[in-house]
């Protein structure tokens, strides 16, 4: 069914295909010997010209554990980009060599640009403050797992709504859910675009609305999703170092959060999350990192045709 298709955005896989593969995800986290050398022969290439940690690593865990092999680059410094190549030249060569090309790029609309030039299908790991579909898909496969489905909740997100792609990833996937509220937690210069707002929420009339301090909302939040403020999103060192500590999260402030409330994060963090919140039942930020293997399992399988 995804046999030979790209990803570049969340939309690109209709609800019916999303539940596919998160049916698949879980059979894979269930029994780990599934799908293990069903991708034998098959090459993935990692084009990372932004650092990463868990996306880079778990494609190439989830690419490893089905059998396949790896190759590409961790920083554009070894890379002929270094060398002024331009995007679509590096694209089309390193096609020639991989049956599916994972990219992460700094420059907003490269993973479709890179999709337009490629003989393989292309898999956006982050094009700047755009997109990160695959996150998406962690996301979602770690509220279904643990909420039991995904709609009829609402979800707090909290932190860099103007420059975080992953919360415009996912606010895009969770409109097309029933009963999803969403309240947008920052301060006035990191509000979430309007092309989310006014663009996709509006137009679905998916009940949303803002908030600058996180300790009025919390209490009333089926799901907390945090972020970081990202220092290589801002022009100016100033407003970084004023923002960056806007949002830290306590055990103290979990207080006010109801019981059974999830907290998720991206990752990686830095101070938005205080350590001694890791030890509280509704810190699943962990084992969401894990859920982003068993979907790029699923993922990389559908596409390559080994399902």
């Amino acid at each position: 069914m995804l046999k030979g298709r790209s990803l570049i955005e969340p939309g690109d896989f209709s609800l019916e295909e999303l539940e596919l593969l998160f049916s698949l995800a879980e059979k894979i986290e269930d029994n780990q010997d599934y799908l293990r050398c069903s991708c034998a022969g098959k090459v993935l290439a990692a084009l990372f010209f932004e650092p990463s940690t868990r996306t880079r690593l778990s494609f190439e865990a989830a690419m490893l554990r089905l059998g396949g092999s790896c190759l590409g680059f961790a920083e554009p410094g070894s890379s002929s980009a270094a060398k002024g190549e331009r995007l679509a030249d590096t694209i089309r060569t390193v096609s020639c060599y991989a049956d599916v090309i994972v990219m992460r790029n700094p420059k907003e609309g490269s993973a479709l640009l890179a999709s337009r030039f490629s003989a393989a299908p292309v898999i956006n790991a982050g094009d700047g403050g755009h997109h990160h579909p695959t996150q998406t898909l962690t996301d979602l496969l770690t509220l279904r797992r643990l909420r039991g489905g995904l709609g009829n909740c609402t979800i707090g997100f909290c932190g860099d709504l103007k420059f975080g792609r992953t919360v415009h990833s996912l606010a895009k996937a969770l409109a097309g859910y029933p009963g999803v509220r969403m309240i947008f937690i920052s301060p006035p210069e990191l509000t979430v675009p309007e092309y989310i707002t006014r663009g996709i929420l509006e137009k679905k009339m998916v009940p949303h609305g803002e908030a600058e301090r996180l300790e009025e909302v919390i209490g009333d939040l089926d799901v907390l999703y945090m972020t970081r403020v990202q220092r290589d999103r801002f022009f100016n060192e100033e407003d970084y170092i004023r923002l960056k500590d806007f949002y830290i999260l306590t055990a103290e402030k979990m207080k006010a959060a109801k019981k059974d409330m999830l907290v998720l994060h991206p990752l990686p963090r830095v101070n938005e999350i205080a350590p001694e919140v890791d030890g509280d039942s509704r810190a699943v930020y962990f084992k969401q990192a894990k859920y982003g293997m068993y979907v790029r399992m699923a993922l990389l399988a559908s596409i390559l045709g080994a399902v």
